[in-house]
């Protein structure tokens, strides 16, 4: 079985980080954005930066155009992870389908209350048309790379996990915001379910060697020095 590579191609950011202080928006923020290559397939996680920039950052790190990825998948819906999104022309978007079915109730709910002739409710049919261009996604998305539901930060967050011969990768989008969150067991401001978000650090905790977080560079679970 040929192994997963997996490449960050954009290390993310959060507009405001609680952890260092910051008690207001200081930043734009966007998501770590990484690239799986299994076999043919060219695997796209949560494109956060806007398009142009992206595809010079794709390029940059591994020589691809946006025509070669193949598939494009959201760890959730939040705007931060698909900023880049419109630039995969050729890709199918993927999304867990408890997230796309939780998120659309609220968008229309927001709709109805803004009335369907205001600036505003144009925006959430925009918002709409983006989900309904998603689809859901299968269980596996490709030889050794998986979903993994890690519900709390949103209804239906969800991961991939990368089974290695020698180790496990889980992208874990918002689950884990950053090292330092991990570390600490802290969830983001506005969380679905905070209580979730701890249920789910800790199956990450179990089940990760490394970890892509959400807004953080990858790396090595403190369960693997004995922390």
């Amino acid at each position: 079985m040929a192994s997963a590579r997996v490449d960050i191609i954009s290390i993310g950011c959060l507009s405001k980080n609680l952890i260092w202080g910051e008690q207001s928006a200081v930043r734009t923020p966007h998501a770590t954005t990484t690239l799986l290559r299994v076999g043919k397939r060219h695997i796209l996680v949560d494109p956060g930066l806007p398009p142009a920039v992206l595809a010079a950052r794709l390029y940059e790190r591994t020589g691809l155009k946006p025509d070669k990825i193949d598939t494009v998948f959201l760890t959730n819906f939040r705007p931060a992870h698909r900023a880049g999104v419109s630039l995969f022309t050729h890709a199918k978007v993927l999304i867990c389908e408890a997230e796309r079915e939780t998120v659309r109730p609220g968008l229309e709910r927001i709709k109805q209350e803004l009335g369907d002739e205001s600036d505003e409710a144009r925006v959430i049919d925009r918002e709409l048309a983006i989900l309904d261009a998603t689809q859901v996604a299968d269980d596996k998305i490709a030889e050794g790379i998986d979903l993994f539901p890690l519900p709390g930060f949103t209804a239906g967050t969800c991961g991939l996990l990368i089974s290695q011969p020698t180790m496990t990768i889980l992208v874990a989008g918002d689950a884990i915001p950053t090292q330092e969150h991990f570390l600490v067991t802290q969830a983001l401001p506005g969380s679905f379910d905070v209580a979730k978000v701890g249920e789910s650090m800790r199956e990450v905790y179990e089940i990760a060697d490394l970890v892509v977080p959400g807004h953080d560079n990858i790396f090595v679970n403190p369960r693997m020095q004995g922390m």
